[in-house]
């Protein structure tokens, strides 16, 4: 019998002139937890996508338990035994957590749907691996975070032996982290395999056994993760010696170029608001970072503040413009620019095209356009300087339809956008989530010149790593309030995680 619980054997896909996966193998053994690391499109989607029967393979053949399997489809691969957790969620919108949780796996008694059982199931599962999701929520109220969740407990409703974990702590705190940590491990002890996709470096070390690394496609190599340094494992994914972070001074204090005053959202049945007396300033040349943990406010915060959500009393000014009940449109041509969260609800029209999605806020505006008539010379050049700026890497490039491209290049072009506005005050919100090592690197380094131009960031960011690394400042939030405020180089990860938490708080003043 076969060693190997899965083997993808010179697998090919191509998309038009565009060769996703070259010859790639990967084989993982029983019981281990599996890391596959690569830049963004360097193909480990496609391949995923692959063994999950959403593509089939141009070239190549899979074994599953040694046995050559032809996987048409996902149903196909939960039947064989695999489960995967996706960087973009496959849940349904308008049904409740429950619902999604069986759909396609829903028992059925005399053509009755038996949700007591599942019920009892999926609560049991929630509670031993302290997931605590509400399946009676819809999924549309419910938080990025939390549907994360939803689709962790999707997959361990099903049974599967070989479980894909596509970035699954992007969201979550260090002590959450640690949580999923111990779970991934107990599923090893239990004899799952474990295909795990992060650009953590530190979660590889600390739970993975081999790691293989994917560039541009191609399979470059299968490490053992306890014999390979981190820096080892960077530099194998990007091809490349790593620059070391920009060493930045801590921001000097200088005017105010946002102020936020006592805002406060009630939520629709107006039992409870969503945001409660938040106020605070943000100043030239500093980047000020909003930490918690997902859930807290944060997302009606950033729709407050740029204007998509009107319903909240209180003051927003930028400048010397009071922006409280301006349009979005206005804020942005006043000296406001965000890379939201969801890049492909609101930061683009995936069926435009790369060119055209880097010119959604700029179209309007001479060069690109005069007297109605959009100038597509110019249109074009600008595109390929920031394509080139960026390293956004597509298919067909300018002309690529963003829908076509991986989620790493997609963010990108938001990234690209957003940053170029050249706006006074930059709401970024986890601009850095599901990036690889080396655009990480060149979105922070973005983040600094624009302090550099005595432009502000205002970061939203889960990723604790991210907070200390670059804020000068930092805000917890919890339950819609502002629970504390830190100087990041003294306080600790620790220390954070209690507030965000809830079981600590401090007054904070604006």
């Amino acid at each position: 019998m076969s060693e190997y619980a899965i083997e993808m054997l010179g697998i090919t896909k191509s998309f038009g002139t565009l060769i996703a996966n070259d010859e790639i193998n990967l084989q993982v053994r029983k019981g281990e937890i599996h890391a596959l690391l690569g830049e963004n499109g360097a193909g480990k989607s496609t391949l995923m996508s692959i063994l999950f029967g959403m593509y089939t393979p141009d070239k190549g053949k899979i074994l599953i338990q040694g046995q050559e399997k032809k996987i048409t489809g996902p149903r196909i691969a939960t039947e064989y035994g695999i489960g995967m957790v996706h960087q973009h969620f496959q849940l349904v919108k308008n049904f409740t957590v429950l619902e999604n949780i069986i759909l396609g796996s829903e028992t059925v008694r005399h053509g009755f749907l038996r949700y007591e059982q599942a019920r009892e199931k999926v609560t049991e599962l929630s509670r031993k691996y302290r997931l605590n999701i509400d399946l009676d929520a819809v999924v549309s109220d419910i938080s990025v975070g939390m549907q994360q969740r939803v689709e962790i407990v999707k997959m361990l409703y099903r049974d599967n032996d070989i479980l894909i974990f596509d970035e699954p702590t992007a969201l979550l705190i260090p002590q959450e982290i640690e949580e999923l940590m111990d779970i991934i491990r107990d599923l090893r002890k239990e004899g799952k395999s474990i295909i795990f996709i992060t650009h953590k470096l530190k979660e590889i070390k600390a739970v993975c056994d081999r790691c293989t690394i994917l560039r541009k496609g191609k399979y470059v190599d299968t490490v053992s993760v306890a014999d390979t340094s981190t820096q080892e494992l960077a530099e194998l994914m990007v091809g490349r010696k790593l620059e070391k972070s920009d060493t930045r001074a801590q921001a000097v204090q200088k005017e105010e170029v946002m102020v936020v005053s006592e805002l406060t959202m009630p939520s629709q049945d107006h039992k409870k608001n969503l945001l409660n007396n938040i106020s605070f300033s943000l100043h030239r040349g500093e980047i000020l970072c909003i930490a918690g943990i997902d859930g807290n406010g944060q997302n009606e915060l950033v729709e407050a503040l740029t204007g998509l959500n009107r319903s909240y009393t209180g003051t927003i000014r930028i400048g010397d413009t009071d922006i409280t009940e301006k349009s979005i449109r206005f804020r942005n041509s006043h000296g406001l620019s965000c890379i939201p969260e969801d890049r492909h609800q609101y930061g683009l029209v995936l069926g435009y095209t790369l060119e055209q999605n880097l010119l959604l806020k700029k179209y309007r505006r001479q060069p690109f356009s005069r007297h109605g008539l959009i100038h597509f010379k110019e249109c074009r050049e600008y595109a390929d300087r920031l394509i080139e700026e960026y390293d956004i890497r597509s298919a067909q490039g300018n002309a690529t339809a963003a829908r076509d491209m991986s989620g790493g290049n997609q963010q990108k072009v938001v990234v690209a956008r957003e940053i170029d506005a050249d706006a006074d005050v930059l709401i970024a919100v986890q601009p850095t989530r599901g990036m690889d090592v080396g655009a990480i690197e060149g979105i922070h380094k973005s983040l600094f010149k624009q302090t550099e131009k005595d432009r502000a960031v205002c970061l939203i960011s889960f990723e604790l790593d991210e907070v200390f690394e670059i804020s000068d400042r930092i805000l917890v939030m919890y339950e819609g309030e502002i629970v504390g405020e830190f100087d990041p180089g003294k306080t600790t990860a620790e220390e954070l995680g209690l507030y965000m938490s809830g079981a600590k708080r401090m007054e904070v003043r604006p």
